[in-house]
C-alpha cells in the first residue's frame, strides 16, 4: 500500500495504475457495447430480422453471469495484470469476428463469446484495492467503476460517427473492428506499464482456484443458496430463446440446458464441498473469519442498482419516445443523461463511503434509489419532459452512487478474496438485468419501476444484517507469518 497523496489528475504510482485501470475497463465497455449504436447498420448488412436483433443483444450479454465469476477467482489466483491483459487480447478475437461476419449464426457466436469481457470490470477491483488505504479506497474503486463504465456511452456517441467516415454498407464493420484493435493494443500497454502490488507488499492468493472459501458451516449453506439466482438467471435466457420466447432453439436444446445447469449446480456443489469441507470437523481461528453475509447484502444490493441500471438504460429511450411523443433522437439524448451521469455519480458514492462511513452511506443512497424509482413509476404524458428529466437523472445519480458505495465495501472483506468477491457481486448486477428485462416484458412502464423500487426496499432491509467493516482483517504470508490490513480508522 502506497501513502502518496491522491492526486487525480497525477500519473506516477498509484494513480498511474488508476488511471491505466478505468482505461482498460472503459475499452471493455466499449468492446461489449459496440453493436447497439451500430443495431440498425448491422441489420440491413446481414438481412437480419428484428428477433435474430434481439436475440443478438440477449447472447451479448449471456456469458456474462458465469465470466465474472471465474474471471473472479483467476484474478486473485493469478493476479489482476496479467489477467486484465489477457482479457484485451484473447476478447479482441470475437470482435473482429463479428466485424467479419456474414450471417447470424456467425454474428450470434461472435455475441455470445464477447459477453466474457464484460466481466473485465471485476480485474480492476482487485487492482485498485492493491494500490490505495481503505480511507480512499471508495473514492478511487468509484472513479474506476464510473469513468470505466462509461466506455458504454462512449461507443454510443462515437461509433456510428466512425462508421459514416469509413462509410459504405461496411463502415460498421470498420467501426467495431477497430475496437478490437484498440483492445489488442491496450493488452500489451496495461501489462509493460502497472504490478499487482506497490513494491514490497504482498499478493495473497485463495489457497484453492476451485470454489470461494467460507469460514463457518452456516456461510457454506449460504454460499450455495446464493449461487442459485446465477443459474436461474441463464436459465431464464434459455427460455427466452426457447419457442415460448422468440423462438430461436428447440424445445429439445432448451432441456438440455436447463439439464446441464443443474449438473454445473451440483458439481459447484461438490467443488464448494471440496475446498470448505475442513470448516465442518475444525473451527477457523476467529482472526482470519470473515463473514459471507456481508457477501451476499452487497449482492442483494448489486442486484438492485447496476442490474435496474442495465435495464433502464435499455429501454429509457423508448419511455421517453411513447410517453411524450418525442421523436427517437432526442429521446436518445433525454434518456442519455441517466447514463451520463456515471461519470461523476459513482465517484461521488465511494467519496461519501470514505467520509461518513459504509453502512451509513448504503443505507441512504438504497433509500433514495427506492424513492427515485417510485417517482419514475408516478411519470407520465401530463408531467413536464423537464421534471421527467430531473427525476431520471436524480434516480440515476442514487442508483450509479450506491454502486459505488458497494464496491467501497468489497475490498475489505476478504483480501486474498477480493476477485471472487467482485466477480459474485458483479454476476449479480447481471442476473437483476436478466430479471428486470423479463419483468418489463409482462408489464407497463409504471409497474416495472415500481418492482425496481419495491426490490430496492429489500435490499435496505437486509443492509440491517451488514456489520460495518471495522479495524483490520488478518492474511497469511507465504512464509506463514500474519499481516493484519487496515480496513478503518477504528481498531474496535
Amino acid at each position: 500500500m502506497t501513502h502518496e497523496k491522491f492526486k487525480l489528475f497525477s500519473f506516477s504510482g498509484k494513480m498511474k495504475v488508476l488511471h491505466l485501470s478505468w482505461m482498460a475497463f472503459f475499452i471493455t465497455f466499449m468492446v461489449w457495447f459496440n453493436f447497439a449504436p451500430l443495431l440498425q447498420a448491422v441489420k440491413a448488412s446481414l438481412g437480419l430480422s428484428t428477433e435474430e436483433i434481439k436475440t443478438l443483444l440477449i447472447l451479448n450479454v449471456a456469458l456474462t453471469i458465469p465470466a465474472r465469476v471465474l474471471i473472479g477467482m483467476l484474478t486473485d489466483k493469478y493476479g489482476p495484470r496479467l489477467v486484465y491483459s489477457t482479457l484485451l487480447a484473447v476478447c479482441a478475437i470475437p470482435c473482429f469476428m463479428f466485424a467479419l461476419a456474414d450471417n447470424f449464426v456467425q454474428a450470434a457466436i461472435a455475441r455470445f463469446l464477447l459477453g466474457f469481457i464484460g466481466a473485465g470490470f471485476v480485474i480492476g477491483i482487485r487492482m485498485v484495492s492493491e494500490w490505495f488505504p481503505h480511507h480512499e479506497l471508495g473514492t478511487a474503486e468509484g472513479i474506476y467503476g464510473g469513468w470505466g463504465n462509461f466506455g458504454s456511452a462512449a461507443a454510443a456517441f462515437t461509433l456510428p460517427t466512425i462508421a459514416i467516415v469509413f462509410g459504405g454498407e461496411d463502415g460498421w464493420r470498420y467501426a467495431i473492428g477497430l475496437t478490437g484493435v484498440i483492445s489488442l493494443v491496450f493488452a500489451f500497454v496495461y501489462y509493460n506499464n502497472v504490478s499487482n502490488t506497490p513494491k514490497g507488499s504482498t499478493y495473497f492468493r485463495p489457497k484453492n482456484l476451485g470454489a470461494m472459501e467460507v469460514t463457518s458451516v452456516p456461510d457454506f449453506f449460504l454460499l450455495l443458496v446464493m449461487k442459485l439466482p446465477m443459474y436461474a438467471a441463464l436459465a431464464l435466457l434459455a427460455w427466452k430463446l426457447s419457442p415460448a420466447g422468440i423462438d430461436m432453439l428447440t424445445q429439445t436444446v432448451v432441456y438440455l440446458i436447463y439439464v446441464s445447469l443443474a449438473a454445473l449446480y451440483l458439481l459447484e456443489v461438490f467443488k464448494v464441498w471440496e475446498v470448505n469441507k475442513d470448516i465442518f470437523t475444525k473451527p477457523v481461528p476467529e482472526l482470519h473469519q470473515y463473514r459471507f453475509k456481508q457477501v451476499a447484502v452487497l449482492d442483494i444490493l448489486y442486484f438492485t442498482n447496476f442490474g435496474s441500471e442495465l435495464a433502464v438504460v435499455s429501454m429509457l429511450p423508448l419511455f421517453f419516445a411513447e410517453t411524450f411523443s418525442l421523436d427517437p433522437v432526442l429521446a436518445g439524448l433525454v434518456a442519455g443523461a441517466y447514463a451520463f451521469m456515471n461519470l461523476m455519480s459513482r465517484p461521488a458514492g465511494g467519496w461519501i463511503s470514505d467520509k461518513f462511513g459504509r453502512k451509513s452511506t448504503l443505507l441512504f443512497l438504497t433509500a433514495g434509489l427506492a424513492a427515485g424509482y417510485w417517482l419514475m413509476g408516478m411519470v407520465d404524458g401530463q408531467w413536464p419532459l423537464w421534471l421527467a428529466v430531473v427525476v431520471a437523472m436524480a434516480c440515476s445519480f442514487f442508483v450509479q452512487s450506491g454502486e459505488g458505495a458497494v464496491f467501497a465495501v468489497v475490498p475489505l472483506i476478504k483480501r486474498r478474496l477480493t476477485g471472487q468477491i467482485a466477480g459474485m457481486t458483479g454476476a449479480y448486477g447481471n442476473v437483476g438485468a436478466v430479471t428486470f428485462l423479463t419483468v418489463l416484458s409482462f408489464v407497463d412502464y409504471s409497474t416495472f419501476f415500481y418492482v425496481i423500487a419495491g426490490t430496492a426496499m429489500l435490499g435496505f432491509v437486509t443492509l440491517f444484517f451488514m456489520d460495518e467493516p471495522r479495524g483490520q482483517i488478518a492474511e497469511v504470508r507465504e512464509d506463514g507469518s500474519v499481516e493484519l490490513i487496515d480496513v478503518s480508522h477504528s481498531k474496535a
